[in-house]
């Protein structure tokens, strides 16, 4: 069944009319245009694929994992065993499915189970939940039976060894004995706005000035399960934002909503304050350290030994990084480590695991690169450099300790690949015999088995459909192939892939890369305008490097209108060097400035791109780059569509603008604001946001609007009743 467009598509398809408008005196739009573009929204093109990837999901501790896929036949499960080297169908769809139609009456498509997830409790079982029931299928005697409560999760608050549970009562902390129903009620300060084990939850919104917060149980249990770490939640000074939610049907007037939010150098912000109880000792005892804001998202870490914690903690501004060594008993620190910076340190990517006693493994951009240092658990002094070079490692795969071996994934290390392609490399702890696992030119996104010994591998590029293999861990050698993606469906109704393309930077010397998606029904000799999607948060890359990111976007609806579609990472981006990244720092305003000079170069290749029909289009972050590109290039770009975007940077979130725009505030957030920028508007701008969207205010949108409207500015407005910062979801 296709699916319709959610409120997001049509926004976007909204840059189509804008720039036909603007560009011509007859825009020729029919029912045919959004029929075919309908085609091409993610939840309906994913139809025309099959076996698109292998997404394992393994089963106990050892070498088996389910997947589920579309295939020529419908949705699918399928069951993969790597000792017997084999994947099949995980159990007789049809057979479900009418046994399923007959306990419940409903009908049930074979090609479309209404469920997406099952459980293996053991071999010939299948579990999974459906129409607020549990049900187990036998897959030999293909018997249905539904259970009155099937639900083998572990609840929340328990320790480790399922002897206690953590709750809360009137703010404060106890345990339960599971067996026995004991009561122990660990901390007594706990009161209203200062309260023990319920952390603030980013989208906790109250009803009303005086509403309640919802409760977030957060505790971190010893391995020993005799000690546990929470957090003092001091909600006393942190200042609120606001929505008014227009769309419940039985109120005449508007559902004030509230929520702690803190913008970039506010200090009355919701703070954490850690502690920990032991409960043998039955004592309390704070960690030696300052309250910090909630939104540092610092995570402890207990030892083996549970004799005490570690964690990243990053310095307001982010310009410095300590790894901290908590004593349980005590709960005094010590700094392990520092790493620092003169604009911001990535410390949310940073690795840090501790290998035995005595060592720890942790990332550093002090090179300009991200690179893997083994140091001294005890002294932070170095052992010895792990990678080096100019390259980017990506992230940690797993250690062996026992063999001394680091499995990690990195970009840029192949020469004549593209350097946002993830590779997985095994080292010796000191450096030594570096170790190429998956050799094949493409983006590799790898899971391992939780024996430690094989690896799910779906590697493809944008034109590459993906090749799903399970390897040996030890030497990358592939054991077998579990699927292909089969895209003749899709390539035979005329679509095509992105094209890869690299250009210079705006420095005129740095490889910048891309991918440039041609409008259907191509023709070299026409001339086309362009869209710029954009999203150039400091944080991340958008350009698609797999087959499946190339395909399910927002992108290639565009297509059907005649437009070609470009998506680019230019200078400022994350997944390159430190000095890469750090262009846009304080600088975000300028992050454009790589996508005019991509767009001209290619113009320049390509006689079908024209540069006097440019649009762009942007969500959140995006939204931001959208609007600003409208307002920087004003004779380059012609339409916009800026859409749940952050206008000012000192009314977004505190934490992203504080990384990537600086600590304290100054003057440069004024002057890269959208809003006091809005005066030099010339082109066709849409601004569109959700009237509920705690993610990013509202009111950003309304302060452009507002002075827009002082300018004397034509622009357009949409405002969505009820909707957040995703805009819904096609039906």
């Amino acid at each position: 069944m296709m699916r319709l467009f959610s409120f997001r598509h049509w926004l976007l398809f909204a840059v189509v009319a804008g720039c036909l408008q603007a560009c011509s005196s007859e825009p020729q739009i029919t029912s045919d245009h959004y029929r075919r573009a309908e085609a091409l929204l993610a939840p309906n093109i994913r139809e025309t694929v099959y076996h698109l990837e292998v997404r394992p999901n393994w089963i106990n501790n050892g070498g088996d994992f389910w997947h589920v896929t579309q295939t020529r036949e419908g949705k699918r499960f399928f069951l993969t065993s790597i000792e017997r080297e084999e994947t099949k169908p995980a159990f007789d769809h049809e057979a479900l499915a009418a046994a399923l139609e007959e306990k419940t009456g409903e009908e049930v498509d074979a090609a479309d189970l209404p469920f997406d997830r099952i459980r293996i409790p053991e071999r010939g079982l299948i579990a999974f939940r459906f129409d607020e029931a549990d049900w187990r299928f036998d897959t030999e005697s293909l018997e249905l039976t539904r259970q009155e409560d099937d639900n083998d999760e572990r609840p929340r608050g328990v320790s480790p060894d399922g002897t206690w549970q953590a709750f809360i009562r009137d703010y404060n902390l106890f345990v339960r004995h599971r067996d026995t129903g004991q009561e122990v009620q660990l901390s007594t300060g706990g009161r209203h706005q200062y309260e023990y084990a319920s952390t603030y939850g980013w989208s906790d919104l109250m009803e009303g000035e005086g509403g309640s917060r919802p409760e977030n149980l957060f505790v971190n249990w010893a391995p020993d399960s005799r000690k546990l770490l929470t957090y003092v939640t001091d909600l006393s000074q942190a200042e609120k934002m606001y929505l008014l939610d227009f769309s419940v049907d039985t109120l005449f007037r508007p559902r004030l909503l509230s929520y702690y939010r803190g913008s970039p150098g506010d200090t009355t912000v919701v703070h954490y304050k850690p502690v920990i109880f032991d409960l043998d000792r039955g004592t309390r005892t704070p960690v030696n350290m300052d309250p910090f804001p909630h939104f540092f998202g610092v995570s402890f870490r207990w030892t083996d030994e549970a004799d005490s914690l570690f964690t990243i903690l990053p310095h307001r501004g982010y310009k410095q990084a300590d790894v901290v060594k908590v004593d349980a008993a005590t709960g005094n620190t010590s700094v392990v480590v520092s790493e620092t910076s003169d604009t911001s340190v990535e410390y949310r990517n940073m690795v840090m695991q501790r290998i035995g006693p005595d060592k720890l493994l942790i990332s550093s951009q002090a090179s300009g690169w991200n690179h893997l240092y083994l140091l001294n658990w005890h002294t932070g002094e170095l052992i010895s450099p792990v990678t080096s070079g100019e390259f980017v490692v990506r992230r940690l795969f797993h250690v062996d300790e026992d063999n001394e071996r680091i499995y990690f994934t990195a970009g840029g290390l192949e020469e004549g690949s593209n350097p946002y392609y993830e590779y997985l490399y095994s080292t010796g702890f000191d450096g030594s015999g570096l170790t190429l696992l998956t050799p094949e030119d493409a983006h590799h996104q790898l899971s391992l088995s939780p024996c430690k010994k094989y690896f799910t591998d779906n590697y493809s590029r944008v034109d590459l459909p993906t090749i799903s293999v399970v390897r040996e861990l030890e030497t990358g050698r592939e054991l077998f192939e579990v699927s292909r993606a089969d895209a003749d469906d899709l390539l035979a109704s005329g679509w095509e892939p992105p094209m890869p393309f690299v250009t210079k930077g705006r420095d005129g010397t740095t490889d910048i890369y891309g991918v440039i998606y041609q409008p259907e029904d191509f023709n070299p000799r026409s001339s086309y305008p362009i869209i710029d999607y954009t999203y150039t948060g400091p944080h991340t890359s958008t350009a698609p490097k797999s087959f499946t990111d190339a395909l399910i976007n927002i992108q290639n609806p565009l297509r059907a209108f005649g437009f070609a579609v470009i998506v680019v990472d230019g200078m400022g981006t994350a997944h390159r060097s430190k000095a890469f990244r750090d262009v846009s720092y304080k600088n975000m305003g300028y992050n454009l400035d790589c996508h005019v000079v991509a767009i001209r170069q290619l113009a320049s290749e390509h006689s079908w791109i024209d540069t006097t029909r440019v649009g762009i289009y942007g969500h959140s972050a995006g939204g931001y780059d959208a609007g600003r590109a409208m307002l920087q290039y004003p004779d380059f770009y012609k339409v916009g569509v800026a859409s749940a975007a952050d206008h000012d940077h000192r009314m977004e979130k505190a934490w992203w603008p504080e990384m990537y725009m600086g600590y304290p505030v100054g003057d440069y957030y004024h002057e890269q604001s959208n809003v006091t920028n809005a005066h030099k508007l010339e082109g066709n701008l849409l601004i569109a946001h959700g009237a509920v969207d705690e993610n990013v205010n509202p009111s950003a949108t309304y302060k452009l609007a507002e002075y827009l409207i002082r300018a004397g500015k034509d622009f357009d407005m949409l405002i969505l009743p009820g909707t957040d910062h995703s805009f819904g979801r096609a039906d």
